[in-house]
């Protein structure tokens, strides 16, 4: 019995172990979380569609010809489960992420008896928004200190009248989870604590940055 005990403590320690890896590697230039041992994690398919995600941020940068932060922007990764980090504060400079945290995604964009995700622009749908957002100005609300959102395109552009919002939420973890975390009514929904890490980030930059969400 005494055997029967460690031998399954020891499994279960090794399975909590490589379940919560969350370490960071490096492919092409870019820093990227390396959570292979999941089974529902597609990290090559994350590894080619992070760059692709960053250089299109960085040419409607330019493209808008400095109106935006060239330095910094934030990008969301949908296709992601959301018991594993998938907000990534990308360096414009050097392609490299330099911080990570969960974020909750609506609770209309979940598809029943599926792992996938539905999107939408309608109000009081409860779903998030793909597209390109212009992180605005900060404000007092319901959850404290939080940023409004401009939807810059056709698919998230009644985000200011869904009042589509980046803000915190204590039912958001701070670390990986073995299971799906809570769901917002559509805004992109942060833990406090990581909240309180990205605030400073945000903040000190001189113009607005952007933040994608993809799928």
């Amino acid at each position: 019995m005494t055997k029967l005990y460690y031998l399954t403590a020891f499994i279960f320690i090794i399975c909590a172990c490589t379940f919560n890896q969350a370490q960071t590697s490096v492919s092409n230039g870019e820093e990227v979380p390396d959570i292979t041992a999941a089974s529902d994690y597609d990290s090559a398919r994350f590894l080619k569609v992070l760059p692709q995600q960053i250089e299109a941020v960085k040419t409607y940068i330019r493209n808008k010809g400095g109106v935006y932060s060239t330095q910094k922007a934030i990008l969301i990764d949908m296709k992601i489960p959301s018991k594993y980090f998938r907000l990534f504060v990308v360096d414009l400079k050097t392609n490299k992420i330099i911080s990570k945290g969960l974020c909750a995604h609506g609770s209309g964009s979940e598809i029943a008896g599926t792992d996938s995700l539905q999107f939408s622009n309608i109000p009081n749908s409860y779903m998030t928004s793909l597209g390109l957002y212009k992180i605005g100005s900060s404000y007092q609300g319901s959850f404290g200190k939080s940023y409004k959102l401009a939807g810059l395109e056709k698919s998230n552009d009644k985000a200011a009248a869904r009042a589509i919002v980046l803000h915190r939420y204590s039912c958001v973890p701070d670390e990986e989870q073995y299971y799906p975390i809570c769901n917002s009514l559509g805004c992109a929904m942060l833990s406090e604590n990581y909240f309180e890490e990205l605030m400073p980030i945000i903040d000190k930059e001189p113009k607005p940055m952007i933040m994608k969400i993809y799928y």
